[in-house]
């Protein structure tokens, strides 16, 4: 599984894995806050999933329709102290943009050229490697548990086939049987009619036989 992986990864352009960082300013419940985007391309409803997780790794997350906030997060490669996190996830079908900004108190906020915001760039670019290489892993469990499922239901097919050859085996067994009590009785019926014949002829013969002893008694009459 593991090299299957290997190799579906290595197939993924190079742009799809290093993903641009840039800063910029965002509004968050009507506050600007200064911070880093990332764009990240996939399914955007699970990269937002994958983000919150990401995110409760920092310290207890507080979510609402998209915003999210840690208090006191704990993200020593940013900052020594800990900080404010604010960020907000855009989704569409197709991708997933991401907006943090940390707040370091007093108004300031991790930007290009303040100390923490290479760690901070570095931990957006790893999330996004992460979350892509998370669905090409659930993209090819799926796939898997496709073939899987396909495989059991032609399993199934086929134990349902063998159980019908079973019965159809059966029910042959039973006709011959069925046949061969049918030759039989037509045999016995043979033999019958035959009898029957021979029976009728002797009946006969005593009618013929009753016939003329009526006659003749009737002849002596006085």
């Amino acid at each position: 599984m593991r090299t299957y992986l290997t190799i579906l990864l290595a197939a993924i352009p190079g742009a799809l894995l290093a993903q641009t960082v840039y800063s910029g300013e965002s509004t968050i419940d009507k506050t600007k806050a200064q911070g880093l985007f990332l764009t990240v391309p996939g399914d955007g409803r699970q990269i937002e999933k994958d983000w919150e997780n990401q995110l409760k790794t920092y310290g207890r997350l507080s979510a609402s329709r998209g915003t999210y906030r840690v208090t006191n997060a704990d993200i020593s490669g940013v900052s020594s102290e800990p900080i404010n996190l604010m960020s907000t996830v855009k989704t569409s079908r197709n991708q997933a943009t991401i907006f943090v900004a940390y707040d370091l108190g007093g108004g300031n906020f991790v930007t290009t050229g303040t100390p923490g915001y290479s760690a901070a760039e570095t931990m957006l670019k790893t999330f996004a490697s992460q979350s892509q290489f998370n669905q090409e892993v659930r993209t090819a469990e799926g796939g898997l548990n496709d073939a899987q499922q396909s495989h059991q239901k032609l399993v199934r097919t086929g134990e349902r086939l063998q159980r019908d050859i079973e019965q159809n085996a059966k029910e042959k067994e039973r006709l011959l049987k069925r046949l061969d009590e049918n030759a039989k009785q037509l045999e016995q019926l043979t033999k019958d009619i035959e009898t029957n014949k021979t029976e009728q002829a002797t009946a006969l013969t005593e009618v013929d036989n009753r016939k003329k002893n009526v006659e003749a008694v009737k002849a002596k009459k006085p």
